[in-house]
């Protein structure tokens, strides 16, 4: 009896891709980590079992494989300060409450669709600048980083919060 096969919505490869950089990124310099809207939790159990980090998937729709922590909830900025790096990859509803975690802890968004103002129609370009607009505002230091995955949702913001988390 072989392996089941996982299957989810857009480019598999994009996990390995945030995993790798988070890694390269950060090294040993971050241990707790949120995986923001993060499904079944590809992106988690990459990040602990082959970079030993400790993450958790937090979702409202408990949907995450079995042996990766999760909390089955709406994520909320309150939450930033149980960990050490929050992550949004592809976070949907979450996209906005992600962002305003930049203002308490390091943040990598990298965003999908436009549930950052439904108010007007935000390709992915466009997206990615309005939000890059509200770190300016808020005085969120920034940098934009392009994955190695398939176009257009491959870019992604990482955020610094103080001149200990400069980027």
């Amino acid at each position: 009896m072989g392996r089941r096969q996982i299957k989810c919505h857009g480019d598999g490869a994009r996990f390995e891709a945030v995993a790798d950089y988070v890694y390269r990124r950060f090294g040993g310099g971050v241990t707790y980590i949120a995986d923001v809207a993060g499904g079944q939790g590809l992106l988690s159990r990459i990040l602990s079992k082959k970079y030993n980090y400790v993450c958790e998937v937090i979702d409202p729709r408990g949907h995450t494989l079995k042996g990766v922590p999760s909390k089955t909830a709406y994520y909320s900025p309150d939450m930033a300060g149980f960990y050490d790096l929050i992550i949004g990859l592809h976070p949907d509803g979450a996209t906005r409450a992600v962002a305003e975690s930049a203002l308490y802890r390091p943040v990598l968004l990298i965003p999908c669709c436009n549930d950052w103002d439904t108010g007007q129609k935000l390709g992915s370009c466009e997206l990615v600048a309005a939000i890059s607009d509200y770190f300016v505002q808020m005085g969120v230091q920034y940098e934009t980083i392009a994955f190695d995955f398939k176009k257009p949702k491959n870019i992604g913001l990482l955020t610094a919060v103080s001149h200990d988390d400069s980027i």
